[in-house]
């Protein structure tokens, strides 16, 4: 007996679904606060961030497994740019270090997803014998 409520598996899973969408939820606003930064062509570069990101939302509001797995790997070119523009450029350092940050927590909120929703593999555990 784990002493587990049976339907705490459940909640788990649906408080890792929620956070994994407000994550989400989360980055488009700080890319959304692109557009208020100085530079050119502003409307394209927000859209262009905001592709990657548009991508799995659809799949991830809805709770899909699959969606969680690959929308990892659109993380990495936030990442990447809001690393390089936190160091090269100081006018947008502190969108860009929020972009890192938000980009960050929406990976730890989708490998925690994972990791709830991992299905159980493997021989069950053994039955303790009573003594004889």
């Amino acid at each position: 007996m784990t002493g587990r409520a049976p339907g705490a598996t459940t909640v788990k899973r649906a408080r890792c679904a929620v956070l994994a969408a407000m994550s989400v939820l989360g980055l488009l606003v700080v890319i959304a606060a692109l557009r208020t930064a100085p530079g050119p062509a502003k409307l394209y570069l927000s859209l262009g961030w905001l592709l990657p990101v548009l991508l799995p939302l659809r799949g991830v509001l809805a709770g899909s497994r699959r969606t969680h797995a690959w929308a990892t790997l659109c993380i990495a070119p936030y990442v990447i740019a809001g690393v390089m523009e936190t160091i090269a450029n100081p006018t947008l350092r502190a969108l860009a270090a929020s972009i890192v940050f938000a980009s960050l927590v929406w990976f730890a909120a989708l490998i925690r997803y994972l990791r709830v929703t991992r299905p159980q593999t493997g021989p069950p555990p053994p039955v303790p014998q009573a003594p004889a």
